[in-house]
């Protein structure tokens, strides 16, 4: 009799140990399936894996040309950009170049929304005036997309080696500057595309309103994105966006383009359209493999149930740093990125 119960014992540890392993191999084969990249050739895994976009890129359009991106025009308005020194949020630089943004737009005949509001951050005594710049093109169009930037710059070069370095004048040129100045130029051939859908360029504030340093994490991040997409939530008559683009660090020399990775578990299928397009237009700067999880103003549109992306370089090295100038910044990288999303924004339905 105590054979048998042995035996028994023996069975049910042994079935016990086999629904441990697979309980926890299922558990670990569900992370490796949120976290893992696909071969870019493996369509139909591809396809069984995301079925809750309902916007998609229309893939045989062959008519659908890169626009003829000017790449020297838009690094004179990087430079012109930088040289108004750190744009810091509540800053004159920074009205300045809201001025100027608002003018060269308007000029272009878009329309142009301040989004403006009061902030405060927990490391800094009293609120700072920040200002969302909404650029639409064919506003009347209820279905819209988004391509996005932030445009103020860090209160301190954080990642310099030497503190004395953090409170020099630092003007971000890659980091804060790059996007706004590529939004400058594809401005220019927006009223030419053949767009079916509206298209708003915006330009966030507060995405740098940092004061903390490394290992710190007091201090609210992402201000101005979370505003917008709070404001464009709560609104009654608001527009149905499809989707939106993120574009951050794009200009930097030997750029390289990764699949950012928050970018790729909550929209799958906007990525695989937008690094498919570049494939196709031969934009080697985007690479189809696995990036950085990177923090950043697309996540509050995730926060709304708006697909986006981040086309980010964040290995750029200049990051943070005094040398992030518009020498360390490069035209074809901005060319390979407006050549896909000129394509991108054609195909979007």
């Amino acid at each position: 009799m105590k054979r048998w119960i042995g035996l028994v014992v023996v069975i049910a540890m042994g079935l016990g140990i086999m629904f441990w392993i697979n309980k926890n191999g299922d558990a670990n084969n569900s992370a490796d399936k949120k976290n893992r990249m696909f071969d870019p050739d493996d369509l139909d895994a591809y396809a069984n894996e995301s079925q809750d976009s309902q916007f998609g890129a229309d893939r045989v359009r062959s008519d659908a040309k890169p626009a003829p991106f000017d790449g020297k025009r838009a690094m004179k308005y990087l430079e012109t950009i930088c040289a108004l020194g750190p744009r810091i949020s509540g800053s004159a630089s920074m009205r300045k170049q809201q001025a100027l943004i608002k003018k060269h737009f308007e000029d272009l005949g878009a329309r142009v929304t301040f989004q403006t509001f009061e902030a405060k951050q927990n490391s800094v005594k009293g609120k700072v005036e920040m200002t969302n710049i909404i650029i639409s093109f064919q506003p009347e169009k209820k279905r819209r997309v988004i391509l996005c930037s932030h445009y103020d710059t860090r209160p301190i070069a954080d990642q310099e080696t030497d503190p004395r370095d953090w409170r020099k004048p630092f003007v971000s040129a890659n980091d804060g500057g790059s996007g706004v100045a590529l939004l400058m130029e594809l401005g220019h051939h927006m009223k030419d595309l053949k767009t079916s859908v509206g298209v708003d360029f915006v330009i966030f504030d507060g995405e740098e309103y940092i004061f903390e340093t490394e290992g710190v994490r007091r201090d609210r991040y992402f201000i101005g994105s979370e505003y917008f997409a709070q404001s464009w939530r709560k609104s009654k008559d608001r527009c149905d966006y499809a989707a939106a683009i993120l574009l951050d660090m794009i200009a930097g020399k030997d750029l390289k383009l990764p699949v950012e990775v928050h970018s790729y578990n909550d929209s799958p299928r906007l990525c695989k359209e937008v690094w498919d397009i570049a494939k196709e237009h031969h934009a080697k700067a985007f690479q189809w493999r696995r990036g950085h999880n990177v923090l950043d103003d697309h996540t509050e549109l995730h926060k709304v149930g708006i697909p986006a992306i981040d086309i980010i370089d964040f290995d750029y090295p200049h990051w943070h740093r005094l040398s992030d100038t518009p020498a360390n910044c490069s035209i074809d990288s901005m060319e390979q990125v407006a050549r896909v999303l000129s394509v991108w924004l054609q195909r979007t339905k």
